[in-house]
């Protein structure tokens, strides 16, 4: 994986103290931690509402010390931003190889040195969705990685990480499981996240 913010001697030092700093001063509480001896590992982002998401994400991962990578439409990557996007720990996403990107994230997983802790939004997109995407499930189970339940609560101004959880290759018995632990928690845009029991 390319070098991000995460590993950038002082400039992290200096932003995890920002962070810090501005989640204590807009009423925001951290909770959680990633236990020792997880070094890789695929994060559920939920719920993911709004393009606030990935700031206050950004500075969650400064405060947990989390090595994170996130996923983008390609789009954001664009001139002059890509730079900037790929030092945040972001990777363009091609939408139409939804499957070869499963396969790519998961080995590139594998390969690694180091810590990885690729964050992905279920949803897929900020619209309102009634299903989740499976991709992160997929990409946990060839990786043979934990699943890291973190979320943002917007309504009590609660974020960080809930417990691990190993896929057990039944994903209709899981889903229930991941999608019923996320039921309490409100979005910034909270009528746009649902955690229906069932997929298409």
């Amino acid at each position: 994986m390319h070098r991000t913010i995460f590993d950038t001697p002082l400039v992290n030092t200096a932003l995890r103290g920002i962070s810090l700093a501005f989640l204590k001063i807009t009423g925001w509480k951290i909770e959680g931690q990633l236990p020792a001896g997880v070094s890789k590992c695929v994060l559920i982002a939920a719920p993911h509402t709004s393009n606030w998401d990935l700031p206050y994400t950004l500075m969650v991962a400064f405060a947990l010390r989390l090595q994170i990578y996130w996923m983008g439409k390609s789009s954001i990557f664009s001139f002059p931003f890509g730079p900037l996007m790929r030092w945040l720990g972001g990777i363009a996403v091609n939408r139409s190889q939804a499957s070869n990107l499963v396969d790519s994230c998961a080995q590139e997983l594998v390969k690694a040195d180091g810590a990885v802790h690729l964050v992905i939004p279920p949803e897929g997109t900020r619209s309102k969705t009634r299903y989740w995407k499976t991709g992160f499930y997929y990409i946990a189970v060839q990786a043979q990685v934990p699943i890291v339940m973190a979320y943002m609560d917007y309504s009590r101004k609660v974020s960080g990480l809930g417990p691990l959880f190993y896929p057990s290759g039944d994903i209709e018995k899981d889903m229930v499981a991941i999608k019923a632990f996320y039921a309490p928690f409100k979005g910034k845009n909270a009528d746009q996240f649902e955690t229906p029991p069932e997929n298409p």
